[in-house]
């Protein structure tokens, strides 16, 4: 079987990449490189450079590496550009969706497995963790947009026989190799980094939470093992005749902001303490996964913690930032 993956030159794209190729699988990549880096890409898999909304290009590639399952990756995900432009990511996150699934059915591709985010539940009322029945209720375009896919992916499912799959996905960090890093400082291991090595203090936002110690608290979870739940998920599209698994991707634990701080500056030896700042809005105090539907549907789990996610993604950020000091 060959696995279309869009988005698959991106940081979580070319994880899933290594993950499915090193299994067995077969896969090429549609990547417009807006933020993917071909470099990240196996010499071994075809990488072809376009769009997800250039429909004659996608029937084309489906067509000539005869590609029976979709991974799509390919998305807009920033919150905060999402609430500056949500034309730009409805057009690019629902409107590439939609021309990608046209040409999905067109092709009689029969597997279907869509990138969400946890962001399709907003600011979830309590302190428990999240299930996959918890009410959907975004707060940004992006999340929207997500949500909207999701709507998509299924109602396409129904229509047209396909098995689909939804993940959404918890707060993701780490790097199986340091090439496949995060090269990006949306996420706030990066954020703290970029912070750390450019002398400055990392920065805390909100500290009167209701949680333990008063900051918010996070599921974390290592890209590897969001590649490898992919992978599961995949195999088990490809023996289903049609149906939709919705799941979410984390450890079900959480993690404070200010104990992930503290893992930062014990892993970079940075001796500057964190500067204390307002709340931010729209951060819910706690975002935990609930996990038992993909453990026990498909027997998978997260297998790496915190430590080795900010290990290795310090790896990542110092070979790509080689001359930056800390202390």
């Amino acid at each position: 079987m060959t696995w279309l993956i869009a988005g698959g030159a991106g940081y979580i794209g070319a994880h899933v990449v290594r993950s499915m190729t090193g299994a067995g699988e077969s896969a090429v990549v549609l990547d417009d490189l807006s933020s993917g880096i071909a470099e990240r890409l196996p010499a071994s898999v075809p990488l072809v450079r376009g769009s997800v909304a250039d429909r004659d290009l996608v029937e084309r590639v489906i067509a000539e590496h005869g590609v029976s399952g979709v991974v799509h990756l390919a998305a807009k995900k920033q919150v905060g550009e999402s609430v500056e432009q949500p034309l730009r990511y409805y057009r690019e996150n629902v409107a590439g969706l939609t021309t990608l699934l046209d040409a999905v059915v067109a092709c009689g591709v029969r597997s279907f497995l869509f990138s969400s985010s946890a962001a399709v539940y907003g600011n979830p009322d309590g302190s428990g963790r999240i299930t996959e029945g918890t009410p959907t209720a975004p707060i940004s375009p992006y999340g929207e947009t997500k949500l909207v896919g999701e709507w998509l992916v299924r109602a396409a499912g129904r229509a047209h026989g396909l098995s689909t799959a939804c993940l959404r996905y918890f707060n993701v960090a780490g790097a199986a190799s340091p090439e496949l890093s995060d090269t990006g400082v949306f996420n706030i291991v990066p954020m703290f980094f970029d912070r750390i090595t450019r002398g400055e203090a990392p920065r805390i936002f909100g500290t009167d939470y209701p949680t333990p110690d008063g900051t918010c608290v996070r599921d974390y979870i290592h890209v590897a093992d969001l590649a490898d739940a992919h992978l599961a998920v995949a195999r088990a599209l490809a023996s289903r005749d049609g149906g939709d698994l919705t799941v979410n991707i984390g450890r079900g634990e959480g993690v404070s902001v200010r104990e992930l701080a503290a893992v930062v500056a014990d892993v970079t030896g940075s001796a500057t303490a964190p500067v204390l700042e307002a709340r931010r809005p729209g951060d819910a105090p706690t975002a935990v996964a609930s996990v038992e539907r993909i453990t026990a549907e498909l027997g998978w789990t997260a297998k790496r913690g915190v430590r080795e996610m900010v290990e290795s993604a310090w790896a990542g950020w110092r070979l790509s930032h080689p001359a930056t000091p800390v202390g």
